[in-house]
Formats: C-alpha cells, sequence, structure tokens
C-alpha cells in the first residue's frame, strides 16, 4: 500500500500540535496585537511573522526607525540562526533536500529537533523536522492573524506576558536538560556570559553574549574531555 506523499511529515506535526503550539501561538498572537497597536495593517503583520520568523527580528522590525536601519536591525538580531542551523545541519542528512529546512529554523523546531533527532532512524529525521516546523510555521501565521484582529481586547500586560510564553517554554525545554553535563555546561556558561548583553549595543548584546557562552562552554567541554 502506498503511503500518501506527507505521511512522512506526520509524526513531526503531531509533536508539534501540542505544547509547542501553544507556547508560539502566544507568542506571535501577541505580536499580532502589537502590529495593530502600532497602526499597521494585517499583512504586514503576516508578511513580518512568516517571512522573519524570529520574534527579536520581528520586534526590531516593528520598532522601525526607517526601512534599511530596520531591516538591517532585525537581520542581526536574527543572526543566531547560523549557529542553529550549524548545529542542526549534521541531523537533516546529505543532499540538497535538507536545504528545504532552512527557512523554517526558528527556536522552538531547533530545540524539539536537537532533542528527537538523534534518536530517530537517518531516514525520517528530516521529514521529521519538515513537519514540525511547517505545523508550527502555519501556526504562527495564524495566531499573528488571530492577534491582529483580537488586538483590541488584550490589554498590555497580557500582551507582555503572552510575549515571554516562548522563551518561557525554552527555558524548560533547557531545564530538563540539566541532567547532562554538556547542557549543563551550556546553561551555565550562556547565564554567566547574558551581563555582557547589557554592555554591548542592543543589536549586538544577544549575539555577543551567546558567543562567549557558547565558547565558554566549548573549552569547559575539551578540558573535561582531557581531565
Amino acid at each position: 500500500m502506498r503511503l500518501p506523499p506527507l505521511a512522512p511529515l506526520r509524526p513531526g506535526a503531531l509533536a508539534a500540535l501540542g505544547a509547542p503550539a501553544i507556547a508560539m501561538g502566544a507568542t506571535f498572537l501577541a505580536f499580532g496585537a502589537a502590529v495593530a497597536a502600532a497602526g499597521r495593517g494585517l499583512g504586514w503583520a503576516m508578511g513580518a511573522s512568516l517571512l522573519v520568523y524570529g520574534m527579536a527580528g520581528q520586534l526590531v522590525l516593528l520598532q522601525g526607525g526607517g526601512v534599511a536601519p530596520a531591516v538591517l536591525g532585525a537581520t542581526v538580531a536574527n543572526a543566531r540562526f547560523l549557529p542553529m542551523a550549524m548545529a542542526l545541519a549534521p541531523w537533516l542528512g546529505g543532499g540538497a533536500r535538507r536545504w528545504l529546512s532552512l527557512p523554517f529554523i526558528a527556536i522552538t523546531p531547533w530545540a524539539a529537533a536537537m532533542r528527537v533527532l538523534p534518536g530517530l532512524p537517518a531516514p525520517a529525521r528530516l521529514p521529521w523536522f519538515l513537519g514540525f516546523a511547517l505545523a508550527s510555521w502555519i501556526v504562527a501565521g495564524l495566531a499573528t492573524a488571530l492577534g491582529h484582529a483580537a488586538a483590541p481586547l488584550l490589554s498590555p500586560p497580557v500582551l507582555a506576558a503572552l510575549l515571554f510564553a516562548n522563551p518561557l517554554y525554552f527555558a524548560l525545554l533547557l531545564a530538563a536538560e540539566l541532567r547532562l553535563p554538556a547542557p549543563r555546561r551550556a546553561i551555565l556558561a550562556g547565564v554567566l556570559a547574558a551581563p555582557v548583553a547589557f554592555w554591548l549595543p542592543s543589536a549586538w548584546g544577544l549575539l555577543g553574549a551567546g558567543l562567549l557562552g557558547g565558547t565558554l562552554a566549548f573549552l569547559a567541554g575539551l578540558r573535561r574531555g582531557r581531565g
């Protein structure tokens, strides 16, 4: 019996339509409402969510300051996706098909993939990620549209709480990995490096702190391996 073409994507999509969808949906709902509050239309909100697809970059873009500075700021804010893509690429197999995953690399799909893909057979890894990522991307778009429509009903404190739902979910995922040496080193190094973000310009703070924290964790891992 021949399976439907999208059947291999189903496990990943089903995994996304739970806690990850709730966390992402809340965050993108808040973004849609923030776009409406700023006086921008639904098309602008959907374009930012589905094309930029990174909340830090979307918020920089929303703040404006001219097209060129806004686009440059959004690009810099999303620069963290480069090392994320490099870490994920070996788990997606070889060949040109893995390039299909590039537009969908974001915090939630990446975190889920890094936890799940090592335990899957190699042929199932890319379809799983694409299923998860596509479902997450669709949820982001739908939540943005809903937030834009519901903006008059949401107060600023509610919007702020919703906006941090996804980072909180990501933090809980990291906390669940504290029992393992490598994630524990990464988390502790990230905490130690976090103050650097306050000393650097806002566009470079997150990137600088991440680079320093990741380097510290990598060096600590090398030292442990030699000990």
